[in-house]
């Protein structure tokens, strides 16, 4: 799943455009809805927890405004997982040269507008 492009609302991951947030797993991307839209919560990460990424990349958003609190951050490092948080455009950056080395253990949360 390589990220080929990202400007504000919209991003292209493998020949496909989306415009709603989304969870990039190793075999799949899924659309991501939160419970507050501008902050990350213990439930938005359920299913990503359950995969066990060694590395769990956040993107903030265009001008980096959805927050990661730092309980959430301190739990997710508990489990073991490298956490990035970074705006959505780096993230993307990031997401895509960590993906040459790791393969399967990198996810990406990333947040498309604000």
């Amino acid at each position: 799943m390589k990220i080929e492009s990202y400007e504000f609302g919209r991003i292209k991951i493998d020949d496909k455009d989306y415009v709603k947030d989304v969870i990039i797993f190793p075999e799949e991307v899924k659309l991501w809805q939160r419970e507050e839209s501008h902050s990350v919560g213990l439930d938005d990460i359920k299913e990503v927890v359950n995969k066990k990424p060694n590395i769990l990349i956040f993107g903030t958003g265009y001008s980096g405004l959805m927050e990661v609190p730092k309980k959430l951050q301190e739990y997710l490092e508990g489990l073991g997982i490298k956490v990035i948080i970074k705006p959505t455009k780096d993230a993307s950056e990031v997401y895509n040269q960590l993906l040459e080395n790791e393969k399967e253990g990198v996810i990406a949360m990333l947040h498309l507008t604000c």
